[in-house]
């Protein structure tokens, strides 16, 4: 049996005519950037969130990179992030000059942790940029009150958790990516909304902020060759404006057949004591970008080479802390141990889960991962 992480082929092949009619389409009017396709896709997503800006870039790092160039953010001004997260976040802060300051996450939900944000607030923190792991959010309702309270910036990161709900305690719902300042999210083929190469976007409600940050995108400028701002050339190709605008009707299937495999892996492992299936909190819907497991005892990396041995696929996401990376020690100011990563670093494994996953598919890896404990 042939299994993978992510079968992206078997899912363009349900849409593969619109997807390739599409395609030639750009081919013959040779429109490759900013073509009519990537303006079409604009506005779907735009009514798709119910937000009233959607800028297209280039990818997810440069959606959050311009996110923080339109804040007017400066070199020495400080960014919270959590610890426990893909390099993306903490990297472009790194780039611009600002301080990443590193909190510890959830161990529940694997979200940054509330009070750690709290504790961590200096004269120089300018910024939340909360990342929405996995598939759910982060607890938005609670860090934007304590923005608000100290007049911070928040950016989402909502790369991993496109299409997932936000519900506030007044019973309001929400898109994730459109509860904070600015949204950022990916378009890397892999996500719940992926296209064929690189791609991503940023969202507001600001229509000064979305203004600026169409600007930024493009060189600086909104009229060609008079350039405002210092920006950059960040931008979605009308090919991959194409792949996506054929994808995003399908996005809430994509997230609910994905919702069923998690709902599978779930029933499967529950009398497993080794191993913590993920928590689902209240406030928000997981879409699960990623099924991550917590195993107990010591025994992940044991588990990894069993799985591997048996030809499961299988991901750490993510084995070292940020600030333990050699790229970020100097920048860490001597932070050493923070409990609740260290301890998801050395126990999370993620396991295969994608649209097109079958019931045979997911018996087999079951059948397997408990056989391991067994």
């Amino acid at each position: 049996m042939v299994i993978q992480m992510v079968d992206v082929k078997s899912q363009y092949l349900k849409i593969k005519e619109e997807i390739d009619r599409g395609i030639q389409e750009v081919l013959n009017t040779t429109a490759f950037i900013n073509g009519p396709q990537v303006k079409k896709f604009q506005l779907e997503f735009e009514s798709y969130l119910n937000v009233k800006h959607v800028i297209p870039c280039a990818n997810g790092t440069d959606a959050l990179q311009i996110a923080m160039m339109a804040v007017g953010l400066k070199p020495g001004d400080e960014v919270i992030v959590p610890a426990f997260t893909y390099v993306a976040t903490a990297e472009v802060i790194a780039l611009l000059g600002l301080i990443p300051v590193m909190v510890d996450v959830d161990a529940d939900t694997f979200n940054i942790n509330i009070e750690g944000i709290k504790a961590a607030i200096t004269p120089k923190t300018k910024c939340i940029v909360p990342v929405h792991l996995y598939g759910q959010a982060a607890d938005m309702e609670a860090i934007m009150k304590i923005a608000e309270e100290y007049k911070l910036w928040v950016i989402e990161d909502n790369a991993q958790a496109i299409g997932s709900d936000y519900t506030f305690s007044d019973g309001r719902k929400v898109k994730t990516g459109t509860i904070g300042n600015i949204g950022c999210t990916s378009f890397y083929p892999s996500k719940n909304l992926g296209c064929y190469g690189d791609g991503g976007a940023i969202m507001t409600n600001d229509d000064a902020l979305g203004a600026l940050l169409h600007k930024i995108a493009n060189h600086g400028q909104s009229v060609r060759y008079y350039h405002d701002v210092v920006g950059c050339n960040s931008r979605l190709d009308s090919l991959q404006a194409i792949v996506l605008s054929a994808k995003l009707p399908h996005l809430d299937e994509y997230c609910a057949a994905r919702i069923k495999v998690a709902d599978y892996y779930d029933a499967a492992f529950v009398s497993v004591d080794s191993l913590v299936t993920p928590y689902r909190a209240p406030y928000t819907t997981h879409v699960f970008h990623q099924y991550t497991l917590k195993v107990k005892n010591g025994k992940r990396d044991e588990l990894k080479k069993y799985l591997d041995a048996e030809k499961i696929p299988n991901m750490i996401y993510y084995p070292v802390p940020l600030y333990k990376q050699e790229a970020f020690k100097a920048s860490s100011d001597g932070l050493e141990y923070l409990e609740n990563t260290e301890q998801l670093c050395k126990e999370v494994i993620s396991l295969p889960i994608h649209t097109e996953m079958d019931e045979e598919q997911l018996a087999y890896i079951a059948e397997k991962v408990i056989a391991f404990f067994n």
